[in-house]
């Protein structure tokens, strides 16, 4: 059964071939690209679900590595197209063809009207191939074949509808930004070759502590090179800001690829190499530093957004940011249980956007812009419209927010748990935990500031738009369905006495959290943080009913709603980041690139120089040629005494 590991990334490749001839012949039978776009990941689940079953008998055995074929060989460097099977791998995959499956279900009804249909879903069908490449990969090149091919498929579908010009340069900034990460993740392979003389994962955990000291700096700056490389994946500071211009894209591929699946590939990356993480306390402060810096960062500027889409976006980042405290704390499986328990939760929120939008849309027809129907301001009062919808996001919310029992609750407390177990070592680490409970309560605030101004309240859509909300269709309405219950019980992968997770994973962790000494809170300590979670997630809540619930019932539309003032206009700006890195970076390149590289460089010194000036030179030396060729025999016989003379003098001398 573990041989069919090439079969997972088959399928969803072989609905890409299909459903794209169509989308290029334009010979598109829907029910065609739906039964295969949605076929290949449900048997891609099925066979995944199989190939974990057979690996519970057998826990604890050594990775299953299956060699495809010999891909690169040069000098001493030998790679093979090769996939390793393991508890981290299948669970991942789990989680990709899983929440896949339910999110390409309800890409069915969101996109069903959409004519570029079947390139949506060769597309998506794509874009699980590669996810599948990354998680499986055994070394890091073809994990690299998958990062590169996952960003390619990230810039195909936010730009999907690429005659838009924003939603055009959203995508060409997500890949932009993405390749910054991916340069240093080069740079880390190339030093891991260099100095370990291997790039596959079972022997880099194997000689990284045999080479390198505890703390040693080569492995310091290898471990911060491939957090370079996660953060642009995963949008940790300073290159998450892509992340929310990729709400741009067909909300079901932000429910998929920016929420449940792709940007998870750095934290995925940093329990992969746990072992090169162990080894550098630095490296891991900073992934735990970074991490609590994000969470906390990206909440405060969910607080003040209207786009429901952008609020989920920055949820997202920070949610991330509570990931890399995790696996930055050397709780390893704490912060693989948050990526599992959010992928629940975080696609269910977004599909639920994408249903409250698909709503909207139906309702303001062609009489308002796509910005006014993702606008909260011009919603409130959904719940009575959309029952189903409200009720799942309500779980997601709750869940999100840490409120016992959900899900939320138990991963997010593993992870502040840890962060505070450690800080008994080095105290950096309260600083950290303090950071993540901060944002745990802003997340609490600003996701209940979302339900309220979406779902309660007087409805502001307008008396003729009104009368064409309604819920959506029910096979859209099953994924939400499903993805609520799996928000609720997902928390029984780890739950404290039981630690499933935590131990199906430590074949895996188990070296990365020895080398870095994982630290483990109490019972009684464990039990008051989970208490403080607890009052924190309430107290967020409770803040935003009391404040905001009668803001709701006086809230105007957008186009009446007076402008932000004050440090909300800069919550609302997102701290005017972007804008800074246009005035710092992207106008200078841009600049430079105009002045120097082409101005002075390529039509002064090459064009100008290389070029132009080897043409006068040559068209000089022929014209003084010509002028040697008169056809007068006077004159040739003159220039020839005249050279005589010269010689004789010459020899006179």
């Amino acid at each position: 059964m573990l041989d069919l590991a090439w079969l997972l990334i088959l399928l969803p490749f072989l609905g890409f071939l299909v459903n794209g001839t169509m989308a290029i012949t334009r010979r598109v039978s829907r029910p065609v690209v739906t039964a295969v776009g949605v076929g290949v990941i449900g048997a891609a689940f099925g066979l995944a679900a199989a190939i974990f079953g057979s690996m519970l008998g057998a826990h604890g055995g050594e990775p299953h590595v299956q060699t495809l074929w010999s891909w690169m060989a040069a000098g001493d460097l030998r790679i093979d197209a090769a996939l390793q099977l393991d508890q981290l791998s299948i669970i991942m995959v789990l989680v990709i063809t899983g929440v896949g499956m339910l999110i390409h279900i309800f890409s069915i009804g969101y996109m069903g009207e959409d004519p570029g249909y079947a390139r949506y879903f060769a597309y998506l069908n794509l874009f699980v191939a590669f996810m599948l490449v990354l998680v499986l990969g055994a070394s890091f090149p073809v994990m690299f074949v998958g990062w590169e091919g996952v960003g390619l498929c990230s810039y195909l579908l936010i730009g999907f509808w690429f005659t838009d010009p924003q939603k055009a340069a959203a995508g060409l900034k997500a890949f932009v930004v993405n390749r910054i990460g991916d340069a240093a993740f080069l740079i880390a392979m190339f030093m891991l070759w260099s100095h370990l003389g291997t790039l596959n994962f079972t022997e880099v955990s194997e000689l990284a502590p045999q080479r390198f000291g505890f703390g040693d700096t080569r492995v310091t700056w290898i471990a911060i090179l491939l957090f370079i490389g996660c953060a642009g994946k995963s949008a940790q500071i300073p290159l998450y800001t892509w992340l929310p211009d990729a709400m741009a894209g067909p909300t079901p591929v932000s429910a998929l690829i920016h929420a449940a699946t792709m940007v998870t590939a750095g934290v995925f990356l940093v329990a992969r190499t746990n072992v090169l993480f162990g080894l550098s306390p630095v490296a891991m402060a900073v992934v735990s530093g970074i991490g609590a810096l994000t969470a906390l960062f990206a909440a405060t500027i969910g607080l003040r957004q209207w786009d429901i889409k952008k609020v989920l976006a920055y949820s997202t980042v920070s949610q991330l940011g509570y990931m890399f405290i995790g696996v930055g704390t050397a709780t390893f499986a704490a912060g693989i249980f948050h990526l599992i328990t959010h992928a629940f939760f975080k696609a269910l929120l977004f599909v639920g956007a994408g249903a409250v939008i698909h709503a909207m849309h139906h309702a303001y027809h062609a009489t308002h812009s796509h910005e006014d129907a993702q606008d909260m301001r011009n919603m409130g009062g959904l719940k009575d419209y959309m029952p189903w919808t409200f009720r799942t996001m309500l779980v997601a919310t709750l869940a999100i927010a840490g409120i016992f029992p959900l899900s939320g609750f138990w991963s997010k407390d593993e992870i502040l748990a840890g962060a505070f177990a450690r800080g008994h070592d080095a105290p950096f680490y309260y600083l950290v935990w303090f950071f993540g409970v901060a944002a745990a309560f802003l997340t609490a605030f600003y996701m209940m500031r979302l339900m309220i101004f979406t779902f309660w309240g007087p409805n502001r859509t307008g008396e003729a738009e009104r009368r064409h909300l309604h819920e959506v269709k029910p096979v859209m309405t099953v994924p939400l369905v499903v993805l609520a219950v799996l928000a609720i019980l997902g928390g029984a992968l780890n739950l404290p006495g039981s630690t499933w997770l935590h131990h199906w994973l430590e074949p895996v962790t188990h070296a990365g959290s020895s080398l870095a000494g994982e630290a483990h809170a109490s019972g009684a300590t464990m039990y008051l943080l989970m208490g403080l979670a607890t009052l924190v997630a309430v107290g967020g809540i409770a803040l935003a009913w009391i404040k905001l619930k009668p803001q709701a019932e006086r809230q105007v539309p957008a186009k009446d709603a007076p402008p932000e003032t004050g440090f909300n206009r800069i919550l609302y700006d997102k701290y005017r980041v972007d804008e800074a890195y246009d005035k710092a970076v992207v106008r200078p390149i841009v600049w430079s690139s105009r002045n120097v590289l082409w101005k002075v460089l390529d039509g002064g010194l090459i064009d100008g120089i290389l070029v132009n000036g080897s043409a006068f030179f040559a068209r000089t030396t022929g014209w003084l040629g010509t002028r040697l060729q008169t056809g007068q025999l006077s004159t040739y016989a003159f220039v020839f005494v005249l050279g005589v003379l010269a010689v004789l003098a010459a020899m006179v001398r």
